[in-house]
């Protein structure tokens, strides 16, 4: 077994050792919680998500931090616009939502998204208010460095130098005087327009609650400082991975990893970036309105069927929205359910019981060439491709009557869909009573459908066709007769 991930900092495919033999720190980022949840947030939960469920299917013990960035710019932006949803009917004077409540309020929509897709809760996942002891003492570090400075006209804010940092721009391998300062900062005070807040002082207009006190004044941290700071406390100053989206490469993640290394830490061994989401071939935007969110998505398709299109590509690609995608992903999902359910019934034909109490003995343990493609940098299309083919092997065993084949089949397709977490999307609850009843009911209809198409009365069976799909049951005729699912999302 050779694990081997795309290092963006290295631009290459490496080796993947961890620092602790047996484990691995992973800390990728999370939401700043400023409003719903959008799709390219959820797409890189769900491939972090795939990279946790490999690693400890691995062997190895993963502690996976996940941050919530609940205070910056945007936040108290949208505070000051907004209104608390729970006094509509009052005066605007205490219809103003605190950003606090907004942001926390915004949390739970994350956490929520996450849970019904499936996504698999962090070790931890710490909120940057909860962390500022951790960036005074960072910022701090900074200056007695000789990498920060309070800005020049004491405003409160304090700076990291960019020119003090040799190294500055090697993550995406930028040279600092081909860069620009960024289009919304504000030059003044710094050495440097590239130079970037690491604490940022209190201004007339923003609330006193969303600011600290600090040696230089009283304000609040600067976006790039609070995951420096937060992943140093829970992962150490050097830990195995650093994952995010792709957008963050920078400025984010490069002024990450610029603080941290001029403090003196190792940081993140590998970055990995997933790549982003685009509607039928364009970037996702507001203003052109060819934006989907996750919520449009649920309102469409299942949770399982839903996460099977976001997880379905391998996570550096580009994934592109098109108006049939969850229609496909839908029928990938049904062709996978079919041989379930069908498998189901056959051995509970056999063995006696109901498709909910059938049992079959989990290997625990994946097909080589499903497990080679995840350990190929998370290849989670060949991987598919090889449950594709053990689902299709596995119709085939049942209709040959080979049932030890079919046993086998279904047991690995079920494992392959623990790993890729598609067995934890939000489904509805089984009735086992109701499902027994409703396989009565749609077995009699198929063998009155038999009936009719072995009198050649097409028109009948057409009939008892339809009446099914409508009540969603998928009907496929086959060598042995007819097999039914119900159709999902």
């Amino acid at each position: 077994m050779t694990l081997r991930f795309y290092d963006t900092a290295s631009a290459e495919v490496r080796d993947f050792v961890p620092l602790v033999p047996g484990k691995v720190s992973l800390y990728y980022c999370g939401a700043t919680v400023q409003g719903m949840p959008h799709v390219g947030h959820i797409r890189s939960a769900i491939a972090f998500d795939q990279l946790t469920r490999w690693l400890q299917y691995r062997g190895f013990r993963v502690t996976a931090v996940r941050n919530v960035t609940d205070i910056d710019d945007k936040i108290l932006a949208k505070s000051a616009d907004s209104f608390a949803p729970d006094f509509e009917d009052e005066p605007d004077s205490v219809r103003e939502e605190e950003w606090w409540a907004l942001a926390y309020r915004y949390e739970q929509e994350f956490l929520k998204a996450y849970d019904t897709l499936g996504v698999s809760r962090p070790t931890y996942e710490p909120r940057a208010t909860g962390h500022i002891p951790e960036m005074h003492a960072l910022i701090q570090q900074l200056i007695d460095r000789g990498h920060a400075y309070p800005a020049l006209d004491n405003s409160g804010d304090v700076y990291f130098d960019v020119r003090s940092w040799a190294k500055y721009g090697s993550l995406t391998r930028q040279k600092i005087d081909d860069m620009q300062g960024a289009p919304d900062a504000d030059p003044r005070g710094k050495k440097d327009p590239r130079d970037f807040a690491l604490w940022k002082g209190h201004k007339e207009g923003e609330p006193t609650t969303a600011s600290w006190a600090s040696p230089w004044g009283a304000g609040r941290p600067g976006w790039h400082l609070e995951c420096s700071a937060m992943v140093t406390k829970y992962l150490g100053t050097e830990f195995d991975i650093h994952g995010g989206g792709l957008d963050l490469r920078f400025p984010h993640h490069e002024n990450e990893m610029a603080q941290s290394q001029a403090a003196g830490h190792g940081f993140a061994n590998f970055w990995m970036h997933n790549g982003m989401v685009t509607y039928a071939g364009e970037k996702m935007s507001k203003s052109i309105g060819n934006t989907v969110s996750p919520a449009e998505m649920l309102e469409l398709a299942s949770p399982r069927v839903v996460r099977y299109y976001l997880g379905q590509a391998q996570y550096r690609s580009v994934l592109d929205y098109q108006p049939t995608s969850l229609q496909e992903a839908g029928a990938a999902m049904e062709r996978i359910d079919g041989f379930i359910s069908r498998a189901l019934r056959t051995l509970a034909g056999v063995d006696g019981g109901t498709p909910a109490s059938v049992g079959f003995a989990s290997y625990g343990t994946v097909p080589d060439a499903f497990a080679s493609a995840m350990d190929d940098d998370l290849n989670v299309p060949q991987a598919l491709a090889v449950l594709h083919d053990t689902v299709r092997a596995g119709n085939t065993a049942l209709t040959a009557g080979e049932l030890d084949a079919a046993r086998a089949a279904l047991a690995s397709v079920t494992d392959m869909l623990r790993v890729l977490g598609l067995n934890d999307a939000a489904a509805p609850a089984v009735d086992e009573q109701g499902t027994t009843a409703l396989g009565v009911l749609v077995e009699a209809q198929l063998s009155a459908r038999a009936q009719a198409r072995a009198s050649k009365d097409w028109a009948a069976s057409d009939a008892i066709r339809d009446t099914l799909a409508a009540a969603g049951v998928v009907v496929e005729d086959g060598p042995d007769g007819a097999n039914w699912s119900l159709k999902r999302g």
